[in-house]
């Protein structure tokens, strides 16, 4: 992952926003709607700002569960990765962050066509080439970050967003989603035990190419339904990823069955993207009838275009979250003198950014 900002002790009055038109973002600026998503550390809310009445997506993190799970780091590389991936099509986008004494906040993209995750479970199956768009505009997003050194490492349907057009929008860089295990570290840090690789079951080191094993299980998952070695029986599918062979039944084409076994091989050091990444994935057979370039400036129309009634519909966000009070606390800019509120502070020294502040770069 991108390396964290040195984490530098500075007053709790003297963070560092960088350049900005509006250095003293506060969570009062913004009306908050409902819980479209919640995470380990707290929740994703639809919000509008007040001045301009523009909709976003407002991740609220904790500090103290964030500082309690020594997870500060991660939260810091995060927010850096989220900076840097401000100029691909398919990453979402950061306008600023901010922070509150008990708070972090990251405004982002309210991306409303729902999780891919959502749309596959209605479905079932995605058609060959429904799946094959998908998957070429991940890769696309995956390569951009592997180009600025950065490994996603937690590729899964429900981190993959579709906007109003049907374009994907990968998001969510280093915030699991609650019930994975609390014990996550560097090695299992991204784990949802359907996407792991061997690699990371055998707590090995692992290199970029996992976010290839996970583009494959992604892959195979929108065409069959199911994740590849998917049991109920976490200890048999763990024994699958590690040993079986890759399961492809019928009515599959050629091409995507080579892919699926290129990208699920269980050597890092033999699955395709380990030479040269991206421009192995891009170049084969089953991704010939995209134009790469058209892709990336959005020129092809997208196979299927989520039902939007406006910017801030939330019809295609899971009712687990929507149905959700909306906390009354994160509206609130609170008392600024507990001795709390300074430390957590220092501890996210550098946190806050505003679009314009090209002070990270």
């Amino acid at each position: 992952m991108a390396h964290c900002n040195q984490l530098s002790p500075t007053s709790p009055s003297d963070v560092n926003l960088g350049a900005s038109a509006n250095p003293h973002a506060m969570p009062t600026d913004f009306d908050f709607l409902s819980v479209i998503g919640k995470g380990t550390f707290g929740k994703v809310l639809l919000a509008k700002l007040k001045s301009d009445g523009n909709f976003y997506a407002v991740k609220v993190l904790q500090k103290n569960v964030i500082l309690k799970k020594k997870e500060q780091k991660n939260i810091m590389a995060e927010r850096n990765v989220l900076l840097k991936s401000l100029k691909h099509p398919f990453l979402v986008n950061l306008h600023y962050s901010f922070q509150t004494p008990e708070k972090l906040y990251f405004v982002l993209d309210y991306v409303n066509g729902g999780e891919l995750f959502y749309h596959l479970q209605r479905e079932r199956c995605f058609s060959e080439p429904r799946a094959r768009f998908y998957a070429a505009e991940l890769a696309s997003a995956i390569g951009y970050l592997h180009s600025l050194n950065i490994v996603y490492r937690d590729l899964k349907p429900e981190n993959i967003l579709l906007d109003a057009q049907g374009h994907i929008v990968l998001t969510d860089f280093g915030l699991c989603k609650e019930g994975l295990e609390p014990e996550a570290t560097t090695t299992t840090f991204c784990g949802t035990p359907e996407y792991l690789a061997p690699e990371m079951l055998r707590k090995e080191p692992y290199d970029r190419t996992i976010d290839w094993w996970c583009l494959g299980a992604v892959l195979y998952e929108m065409l069959y339904s199911l994740p590849p070695f998917y049991s109920r029986d976490v200890a048999e599918m763990y024994d699958g990823i590690l040993y079986k062979p890759l399961p492809l039944p019928p009515g599959k084409s050629n091409a995507v069955c080579h892919l699926l076994q290129g990208l699920l091989q269980k050597d890092q050091h033999s699955r395709m993207g380990a030479t040269n990444d991206f421009v192995e994935i891009k170049n084969h057979v089953f991704f010939s009838p995209i134009n790469w370039d058209d892709l990336y400036n959005k020129r092809i129309t997208p196979p299927y275009k989520p039902a939007v009634k406006g910017p801030a519909d939330i019809q295609n966000i899971d009712q687990e979250f929507t149905r959700e009070p909306v906390p009354g606390s994160v509206g609130r800019t609170p008392d600024l003198t507990s001795s709390f509120a300074t430390s957590s502070s220092n501890a996210f020294f550098g946190f806050s950014y505003a679009a314009g502040d090209d002070s990270f770069l």
